[in-house]
């Protein structure tokens, strides 16, 4: 299986923004490229209040794009919601208790097979997993056991600023420690004009971590030709 999977320090931090511009890069490239992501939880949200999606503040008015949705948009792919995420929950919460709440459980195998049957007819398989990579899927299983299954490169989405290097250094060290090999970690959303600290935070993850740091920038999410190549290799 080849590509890349991508997590995050936890939530918020850009990680479908991250994994739909790694889509739309290689795509771009002229490859056929599949998404996948194993469970999508919160679609219930942006109902009444203001709504946070990646790193936009958007519209109570427009609801958010289901991440499938944005993955299957920036790669340009035909693929059905099933076929992208085989779970899918209204609440915004941790994957195991949304299917808990919907009188489930995910089950790894139908996550296996469904990303393989993804990857079979495709160059490259960009998999987003779910918040951190310690959430569970289920009890027993989790979102650092289906990339250690899948065997895909890892890629760390996290915020720049204060508080970011012992939470990405934690994600390395969780990875690195189950075989995992992480191919980068990309601080986002990365400001015209950084500050000393976000500077600093840049080079004291890249020298403690022992990882290539990659940078990506605000981004207008209903204009994908506009968006920044993000290379891995």
């Amino acid at each position: 299986m080849s590509g890349v999977f991508v997590t995050g320090t936890g939530t918020e931090v850009g990680k479908t923004v991250v994994a739909a511009v790694i889509a739309h890069t290689l795509a771009a490239e002229g490859k056929n490229v599949a998404v996948f992501k194993p469970a999508v939880t919160g679609l219930d949200e942006g109902a009444d209040g203001p709504i946070r999606q990646g790193h936009l503040d958007v519209s109570a008015r427009r609801p958010p794009e289901p991440d499938h949705h944005l993955l299957r948009r920036a790669a340009g792919s035909g693929q059905g919601d099933d076929e992208i995420a085989p779970y899918r929950y209204g609440p915004p919460a941790s994957p195991h208790l949304a299917a808990a709440l919907a009188g489930e459980e995910i089950d790894p195998e139908r996550l296996r097979v469904a990303a393989g049957a993804a990857a079979a007819g495709a160059d490259a398989l960009v998999c987003e997993g779910v918040g951190g990579l310690l959430v569970p899927l289920r009890r027993g299983y989790l979102v650092r056991d289906l990339a250690v299954d899948l065997g895909l490169p890892l890629v760390i989405a996290a915020a720049p600023g204060l508080g970011t290097i012992n939470h990405t250094l934690l994600t390395i060290e969780a990875a690195r420690a189950a075989g995992l090999i992480v191919a980068s970690v990309v601080l986002t959303p990365w400001p015209d004009s950084p500050s000393p600290i976000e500077q600093s935070n840049r080079e004291t993850i890249e020298a403690l971590g022992g990882v290539r740091i990659l940078t990506l920038a605000h981004v207008d999410l209903d204009d994908p030709p506009s968006w920044p190549k993000l290379t891995l290799g």
